[in-house]
């Protein structure tokens, strides 16, 4: 990577839950190969952390224009039918994330009504669920800043930046 690129704050976010994810698990195999016993608190953990790891990414993808697509009829189509395909793609990815950020808002909302405890280790589930939402609109940031960048210069690999 060149010394003027910026490395956004997702792609940091992914690093750290990957490299938490491999020490909570390395440590699990390794006492419980040493004394039969493990911890508990690794699935919830990891779990929760490969949540984050998951939107983290996507949040990267969208913004770099490296996220799963079909692209056969973009290849196709000429520069004012391209803008309108991708406005659409950006209205669904839109409206989905809208979804599960309201959705994940409302849940996360509704678990810290009802002071619900993670059944693993008594949490309150509320601190793992109020990522949902968060993460689901910085997807959305993300991928409004590549629809942007599409329509002024079309379908060109975005360089990472924040």
């Amino acid at each position: 990577m060149s010394k003027n690129k910026k490395i956004p704050f997702e792609s940091w976010l992914g690093v750290i839950a990957l490299a938490c994810i491999c020490l909570i698990s390395l440590a699990n195999v390794i006492v419980r190969y040493a004394t039969d016993v493990s911890f508990a608190f690794t699935e919830e953990y990891s779990v929760f952390l490969m949540v984050v790891l998951a939107f983290a990414g996507a949040a990267v993808a969208a913004r770099t224009n490296e996220h799963i697509r079909i692209s056969l009829i973009e290849h196709h189509l000429g520069k004012k039918a391209k803008c309108f395909f991708y406005t659409l793609q950006w209205l669904g990815s839109i409206i989905v994330l809208g979804l599960v950020a309201w959705y994940g808002g409302v849940l996360t909302w509704e678990e810290y009504t009802y002071e619900s405890l993670s059944p693993g280790l008594g949490y309150p589930t509320w601190i793992y669920l109020i990522w949902l939402p968060i993460l689901s609109l910085t997807i959305m940031l993300r991928c409004t800043q590549n629809w942007l960048e599409r329509l002024r210069y079309g379908d060109v690999e975005v360089e990472e930046q924040s």
